[in-house]
């Protein structure tokens, strides 16, 4: 083993001296809201057709137990980037704002530093688009060329936004990527190419010619998945055949990965359209779903491939993470300083010159669920609720055996807390789950009967200048002494949503709020060209803690026509009996 070590120390050691044109060129394609079993290698389904998928992992390694580091798609991706836990630097969910993840080093500036050619293309989440640039990338081909730098043709021009391309977005990312490819072996550049399709993440909007591969009697939104997820395949022989033509098959390592889990919410509703729901993608025999660390929450289709390095034909059921990329990354271009990376360099392993697993313990904290992974056992608290499952035995999560391995549960237990110091706060989850959450445990791990579906609820719809006609995400609230008690659930921010707004910015918000903690309040928004909210694009005050109402006035510098806002409330309860929009020519209030 001392010799094993040794010899791997010694070829890292070497290949910090490497110059970068003999270095590997890398490649990321990372999925949007993709179900674990939802790629034909892993032969669970037969309706899907992903050749090119599964001709990659065929060409290398599928990994049965690969890991996001989160169930939801912002944190996700600000983890695989940097290389560290996003909670480290404090962005742990959706609604976290970016200047922890602004404040760190990505893999591809890192890169970028020593010689490397990038370049991101597909979905972003992690800012304005106008600052991918910042954070490493030489060449940007945002979502199918709606914001870009470069062409399909992989040629420079002005950035900014571009009519929109002709063709299906998804297809568009494949053959700029191999146009890409071309032109940096015409430079004799290495390269890192980050693809991340929104695909088959809402909303949904395959073409009839990518819907036509899929006739017969199923589900209209599984036939939307299933053509989505076609052209992600399309995509990705795109990338190959890249590599493939121009002979850098042998000298890149690329890697497949999905950002978290299928969104079911729990009925699995076909409902007419594309927008907001199931995204006809799967997660069985996995229990749960996006927003869950259960496994159909966490674990994802995971694909690593670098013929002549990495043995083909591969089957390997070790715990692998996302976080593993820029680990793996940054061993293979000789970057220094990787001792803050928190995954594992995986070529000895994946290579067959390491034996055993690349990790002992897998940890993971989101709002109001905590969760570790060692070995065969699995750790899942939620809440207030504790369940410990033996993944082996049971991988679809049905038998909590706390009762019956209690010292099981406070091994894991202590190593997660010991863990969780580390984060930006501290320590695991306390307070309540939101009540979708608690909706989702209630069901999927306690057994319990579903929630009725929301769409068959009847209801009186809200006054259109009612407080009422705002939706709260992430907390509770009832009318008290003519306002709005919101008390947050869990640990995270409560936020009050409002869709249907048709309201051109820049705009002013006036909200009337109490609340006896000290905190920011802000608002977030999405413009009609946007599909949807784009982490750090909110305007945000500082309000005091006291017992009176206060006035707060957010000036929005939105462009464009506003059609879905956000009201982020202060952390800790609060009362709210006004919102108000004005631009001064026009005012709407909601009492």
């Amino acid at each position: 083993m001392k010799v094993l070590l040794a010899s791997v120390l010694l070829l890292l050691a070497a290949a910090a001296d490497l110059p970068a044109a003999s270095r590997p060129n890398l490649v990321v394609i990372y999925t949007d809201d993709h179900g674990w079993p939802d790629i034909g290698c892993q032969g669970i389904y037969d309706d899907l057709e992903t050749p090119h998928i599964d001709a990659l992992a065929g060409s290398g390694v599928l990994a049965t137990n690969g890991y996001s580091t989160a169930p939801q798609c912002v944190p996700s991706r600000a983890g695989l980037l940097v290389g560290r836990h996003q909670s480290k630097f404090g962005l742990e969910s959706n609604p976290d704002p970016l200047d922890g993840f602004n404040a760190e080093q990505t893999i591809a500036e890192r890169l970028k530093g020593v010689g490397y050619a990038t370049a991101q293309i597909g979905k972003w989440h992690l800012g304005p688009f106008s600052e991918i640039t910042d954070h490493g990338f030489d060449q940007v081909f945002y979502r199918g060329g709606e914001w870009a730098n470069v062409s399909l043709e992989g040629e420079d021009r002005p950035a900014g936004h571009q009519p929109k391309p002709s063709g299906y977005h998804v297809i568009n990312g494949g053959q700029a990527a191999r146009s890409l490819i071309r032109r940096y072996h015409a430079e004799a550049k290495p390269f890192f190419l980050y693809f991340a399709p929104r695909a088959p993440h809402v909303p949904l909007d395959a073409t009839a010619e990518l819907l036509a591969r899929f006739p017969g009697q199923m589900p209209e939104r599984r036939r939307q998945a299933l053509a989505m997820i076609s052209a992600i395949d399309d995509a990705v022989g795109e990338i190959v055949a890249g590599l493939e033509e121009t002979g850098l098959t042998g000298e890149t390592l690329v890697f497949f990965i999905g950002d978290n889990g299928a969104p079911l919410k729990i009925h699995k509703a076909d409902t007419p359209g594309g927008g907001p729901g199931w995204d006809g993608s799967l997660n069985a025999p996995l229990n749960g779903e996006k927003g869950m660390l259960s496994e159909g929450g966490i674990r994802v289709p995971y694909v690593v491939s670098w013929p002549g390095t990495i043995p083909g034909g591969q089957v390997y059921d070790h715990p692998l993470s996302s976080l593993d990329v820029a680990a793996t990354i940054a061993g293979l271009a000789g970057l220094g300083d990787t001792e803050q990376l928190d995954g594992v360099n995986l070529i000895p392993f994946l290579s067959g010159a390491q034996k055993g697993p690349p990790h002992d313990l897998l940890t993971w904290r989101w709002v109001s669920q905590a969760a570790a992974r060692e070995g065969r056992w699995k750790l899942l608290i939620g809440g207030d609720r504790e369940y410990l499952y033996d993944l082996e035995a049971d991988p679809g999560e049905t038998a909590n055996l706390i009762r019956e391995h209690p010292e099981v549960a406070s091994r894991l237990r202590r190593s997660l807390r010991e863990w969780s110091q580390q984060l930006s706060r501290p320590g695991l989850p306390s307070g309540e789950m939101s009540d979708v959450w608690a909706n989702y445990f209630d069901f999927y791990l306690d057994g319990k009967p579903a929630p009725p579906h929301r769409a068959a609820k009847s209801a009186a719809p809200a006054a259109e200048d009612g407080l009422r006609s705002w939706i709260l995400r992430g907390g509770k609230m009832q009318d008290v002494a003519g306002a709005l008690s919101i008390t947050p659930a869990g640990r995270g921010r409560a936020f009050l949503a409002r869709s249907g707004i048709k309201w051109n910015g820049p705009f002013e918000a006036v909200v009337e709020l109490q609340s006896e903690e000290a905190g920011q309040v802000g608002i977030s928004w999405r413009t009609r060209e946007q599909r949807d909210f784009v982490p750090g694009q909110v305007a945000t005050v500082e309000m005091k803690g006291e017992p009176d109402f206060q006035t707060i006035r957010i000036k929005v510098p939105a462009e464009g026509e506003v059609i879905h806002l956000r009201l982020l409330l202060p952390s800790g309860k609060s009362a709210l009996r006004l919102i108000s929009l004005e631009d001064g020519e026009r005012t709407v209030h909601y009492r």
